[in-house]
């Protein structure tokens, strides 16, 4: 079993700066594909970005691009979001996610549906 513990986020201002991390125990964590979710209150869960095992394939949402950085650190076992230019429609929980691959690509990987350990999440505010 992979156990995904999230740090981070907090409050910040419109146009502010955050920052998550993702631990991972109990399995090597470069085995697993890595991913960011979020959800706001009153809505579902959506994908933020994902890395692959070797961070060689990146898949970010929209609105998200330019902004948001995905990275990770297999030798401590860490997934991180570097959250830039923050907006307050990016309020929200985030989740840590993780799956082994598969055949199909990051982007497709990066779905609730084929990521089966999940973290606790944390809360991300952006308010001015």
């Amino acid at each position: 079993q992979l156990q995904l513990v999230e740090s981070g986020g907090g409050l910040a201002q419109p146009g502010g700066s955050l920052g998550l991390s993702c631990a991972g125990a109990g399995k090597p964590f470069n085995y697993f594909i890595v991913g960011w979710f979020r959800q706001a209150p009153g809505k579902g869960r959506e994908a933020v970005s994902c890395i692959s095992t070797n961070a060689a394939d990146i898949y970010y949402t929209d609105s998200v691009k330019g902004r948001f950085i995905i990275s990770r650190d297999n030798a401590k076992n860490t997934s991180y979001l570097q959250m830039n230019n923050l907006n307050p429609e990016d309020t929200g929980t985030y989740y840590c996610a993780a799956g082994l691959p598969s055949w199909r690509t990051v982007q497709a990987m990066c779905d609730i549906t084929w990521l089966n350990y999940w973290g606790q999440g944390a809360q991300v505010t952006v308010s001015s």
